[in-house]
């Protein structure tokens, strides 16, 4: 079977200092069943080929003149598995307890609202839940903390602006260096 693609450019957004994130995001969303994404972007893009990854999409690199890149997306075939992603966003074992630690990192540039979470978590208790604000979903802390033994969920609020994540700390924490 072939595959299409949907060809997105984000060199422009990144000449002009732009977060092409959310854009990407969005294309991959509307993308049909079976279809794929071609990026082309002014550096190879590797937080998001795991980002893409933990989706369903495997991914072939190309580099192209002038340090740029274009990157083929393609959805894998075996869509019925779900991703450690999708498990660990669901909420689990019913009702969450209250957060213990809200932090609102709505103003920091990234990855600071990451490495202050990420800190916040290592000094709490298992089954504790931490909240964070942030003013864009969070999708490279996602997969980190799946690899720390975290749940999470979270979404956009209301104002469509600002993102909620709560974070239920796992007893499978990385041990400190």
């Amino acid at each position: 079977m072939t595959v299409k693609y949907v060809d997105l450019d984000v060199r422009p957004a990144l000449r002009a200092g732009e977060e092409p994130f959310e854009q990407i995001t969005a294309a991959v969303a509307t993308l049909p069943a079976g279809q794929g994404l071609r990026l082309f972007a002014t550096f190879k893009p590797v937080p998001l080929l795991h980002v893409l990854g933990s989706k369903g999409f495997s991914h072939e690199l190309k580099e192209l003149e002038d340090g740029e890149w274009e990157v083929l997306f393609t959805p894998e075939a075996t869509t019925e598995a779900a991703t450690e992603a999708d498990v660990v966003a669901t909420p689990a074992e019913g009702v969450w307890p209250d957060s213990a630690l809200t932090l609102d990192n709505r103003d920091l540039d990234p990855p600071e609202p990451m490495v202050r979470i990420l800190a916040a978590l290592e000094k709490m208790h298992e089954g504790e839940v931490l909240s964070a604000l942030l003013c864009r979903e969070p999708v490279f802390l996602m997969p980190e903390l799946a690899k720390r033994g975290h749940q999470w969920q979270g979404a956009f609020e209301g104002d469509g602006a600002t993102y909620r994540i709560l974070v239920r700390v796992g007893s499978s924490r990385e041990a400190a260096a």
